[in-house]
């Protein structure tokens, strides 16, 4: 998979121009994605550290998100990743995995030995844990799984590992 990144100018960051869509007519045939952003303004957005700024600036340029979430996104999608979470009192954590690993697998990206000594998962899916809130609630709502060695980790779900070394 390929991924064409064409950095323009500021009035061609929504619409391109025409090296971007001569670059879009180039690759038309390859199993590639073409992204359009202004590295410039990307640069500027990341460096602000408040969020309400951000979103100012973003507004100002007619922007619903930064065209890196968009590059990440894309990078992720053909490179076939998924991400999962696990999260604790202390911290949470999110973990690149391939799409279609089964937990055991998932776990191993952790630790070597969470895959050796694989025993179960649990499970929450991201809507829910978005959606009650917390681990707790989710327990509470029946919304936390067990699941076995053979479970394919779906993209985005909030998961704990039990091993035995």
């Amino acid at each position: 998979p390929v991924l064409y990144v064409a950095n323009v100018d500021e009035a061609s960051m929504h619409t391109g121009n025409k090296f971007s869509e001569a670059l879009k007519a180039a690759v038309a045939t390859e199993d590639a994605e073409v992204i359009i952003m202004n590295n410039s303004i990307e640069a500027q957005i990341s460096e602000m550290e408040n969020a309400d700024d951000k979103q100012l600036f973003m507004e100002e340029y007619k922007m619903t998100e930064p065209a890196l979430d968009r590059l990440i996104h894309s990078a992720y999608r053909l490179l076939k990743l998924f991400t999962y979470f696990t999260a604790g009192v202390q911290e949470v954590r999110a973990w690149t995995i391939h799409e279609g690993w089964k937990a055991p697998q998932a776990a191993s990206v952790i630790h070597t030995d969470f895959e050796k000594g694989f025993i179960k998962a649990e499970v929450i899916s991201y809507d829910d844990f978005i959606h009650y809130g917390s681990e707790a609630a989710c327990r509470e709502a029946g919304k936390l799984r067990i699941e076995g060695k053979e479970y394919v980790v779906k993209d985005g779900d909030v998961m704990h590992f039990r091993f035995n070394v």
